[in-house]
């Protein structure tokens, strides 16, 4: 369903059938993707829990507006809590993967007393060097323009090739087809301004402030993306009451390229909530 926020429309999925009083878990997409990248758990969470996905701004059926302030950090995170409002829920579970973990990681730091649990999937706080991060920024408004100078599809095939993602290619033909064809769906706007507002070189670095964290948090990465798992070694030293979860044989995507691998971490860590609450 399509929600009227204050400054733009963001699209939630949910099922009908979320039962009232139920812990709600709200589920925040990669970069290109969209809601539809959970759907596959909606039915499978344990009982107790009902699952919200956000199309984040510029993604899925959300707006794309033409103000690249509205992808900052800040705003994503003012309409995170625009959602949570919406539906008068109070303490949620923030799952994020990718640009989703850094925008869940973001609300987080901020509205720590808001949350029950986070689970942050390839998630990183940022980047702490000053010329890194310029480096990066660059990189990331050059590729925003050649989204906008260029057909979606040339994007597509530049993206899935980045070696971050090379891992997706051991999918089944079917499978990888499908996944390209559902980043083809986002607006060429929204993608860029999502860089120009939110890219990894753009947002604020997090990680003097991951010690306000204060729920029971997860961290999930894959075996094969070294990278990320060496990031989130020292990310999970950082937040009190955190774990750090390696899948085997999982690149960036552990929930795409290893799913129930992915929904058996998710459920455990949702049922050892429910425990630890009596």
């Amino acid at each position: 369903m399509i929600i009227k926020l204050k400054d733009t429309e963001l699209n939630v999925e949910t099922p009908h059938s979320s039962s009232e009083g139920a812990t709600p878990v709200v589920f925040l997409h990669g970069f290109t993707g969209s809601s539809g990248d959970w759907k596959f758990l909606f039915n499978r969470l344990p009982q107790g829990y009902s699952p919200y996905a956000i199309d984040i701004i510029g993604h899925g059926r959300s707006s794309s507006p033409a103000d690249a302030s509205l992808y900052s950090a800040e705003a994503i995170s003012n309409q995170i809590l625009g959602v949570i409002h919406y539906f008068n829920l109070k303490k949620v579970i923030l799952a994020g993967y990718s640009m989703g973990g850094r925008a869940a990681l973001s609300f987080a730091v901020e509205n720590p007393g808001l949350l029950k649990g986070l689970i942050l999937e390839s998630a990183t706080a940022g980047i702490i060097d000053e010329n890194e991060r310029r480096e990066r920024a660059s990189s990331d408004l050059r590729l925003a323009e050649f989204i906008e100078n260029n057909p979606i599809e040339a994007f597509a095939d530049y993206w899935m090739d980045v070696p971050l993602f090379a891992t997706l290619k051991k999918l089944p033909e079917n499978v990888y087809a499908e996944v390209k064809k559902n980043k083809m769906l986002n607006s060429k706007t929204g993608l860029a301004n999502s860089l120009r507002g939110f890219s990894t070189g753009v947002m604020p670095q997090l990680w003097d402030k991951l010690e306000n964290i204060n729920c029971r948090t997860m961290l999930i990465t894959g075996e094969l993306d070294k990278k990320f798992t060496g990031i989130n070694i020292g990310m999970s030293r950082k937040i009190k009451l955190s774990e750090h979860e390696v899948i085997e044989s999982a690149g960036h995507n552990t929930h795409l390229e290893r799913p129930e691998n992915f929904l058996n971490l998710l459920n455990r860590f949702l049922t050892g909530l429910q425990k630890a609450e009596g």
